[in-house]
């Protein structure tokens, strides 16, 4: 199999310990169409505070030629256009053009390359107008083990802004991984583990070596997955902060998911310092 990309090296407990938890924003829906001629349709919103935030986006996709189009829009006015060829220089090999522009007050445009082939992935994000600033990694996998470096380097000041290192194994029913950031300053590792076909547990761990804060200098999290049928499943997470997570979520029919998820602070419990969520998903 391909080496994963450098930010899936630790996809496994990333994903057990903040995937489907539902309580970041107090409602969020999702809606996706595909139309009879392959193009899709996305349309998201979600409440933050006293605001709503949405988006619309279209993409087709020309699968003779490997070329898609994805166009956006957004509450906040911004208009993005991407072009993504795939496959067509090489195989393997994927580029894309992004462009926003927000009238009147910002815009952006990236080149992005992408590289996957038997033991070996390599992305390179280059952001045109700002800096400009190259962000590159590159990871090499071999019989479950992976490794990788990335890196941002800002050309106009010739100045290597920041590096990671990552290093992960992935066997068929657990993962581990240790990751570097923040120049190195920065220490995370994981571990995931599928104990049945119905149980998942994960756990992360988070040492800044630069940091001030008194207390405990690790922060540590564990969560579990349990699927109680096809069509459901509930997840748990505790915090060494006290914060402790669940959500519940069920498949209503094909193509329709409502989620519930609460974050509750268990040192404040009298207090308000709870987040109540609700995520509906449609998709057809």
């Amino acid at each position: 199999m391909p080496a994963v990309p450098f930010s899936d090296i630790a996809k496994a407990s990333n994903d057990i310990t903040s995937r489907d938890f539902f309580h970041t924003a107090p409602f969020a829906i999702d809606v996706k169409t595909t139309a009879p001629n392959g193009v899709t349709f996305t349309s998201k919103a979600k409440s933050a505070g006293d605001k709503i935030s949405a988006s619309l986006e279209s993409k087709y996709s020309d699968k003779s030629t490997g070329l898609s189009v994805v166009q956006g829009w957004a509450t906040n006015n911004a208009l993005s256009t991407k072009l993504e060829l795939a496959d067509a220089v090489t195989p393997g090999l994927k580029t894309e053009l992004v462009s926003t522009v927000v009238p009147g007050a910002s815009k952006a445009v990236k080149f992005n390359t992408y590289f996957t082939q038997d033991s070996i992935s390599a992305r390179a994000f280059v952001d045109l107008l700002k800096g400009p600033l190259f962000n590159a990694d590159l990871t090499f996998g071999q019989d479950g083990f992976t490794t990788g470096g990335a890196l941002t380097y800002d050309v106009k000041s010739a100045v290597l802004t920041n590096y990671t290192a990552a290093f992960g194994y992935k066997a068929p029913s657990y993962a581990v991984a240790l990751v570097a950031s923040n120049n190195l300053s920065v220490f995370t590792t994981g571990y995931y583990h599928k104990v049945s076909p119905v149980l998942e547990v994960g756990t992360k761990a988070t040492y800044d070596s630069k940091s001030t804060t008194a207390g405990n200098p690790v922060a540590v999290e564990i969560a579990s997955k349990y699927v109680l049928d096809p069509t459901a499943f509930v997840k748990a997470k505790i915090a060494d902060s006290g914060i402790v997570s669940l959500a519940y979520q069920q498949e209503l029919t094909k193509g329709v998911k409502v989620g519930f998820g609460g974050a509750f602070d268990a040192l404040k419990l009298g207090e308000a310092a709870h987040k109540l969520g609700v995520s509906f998903s449609f998709s057809a």
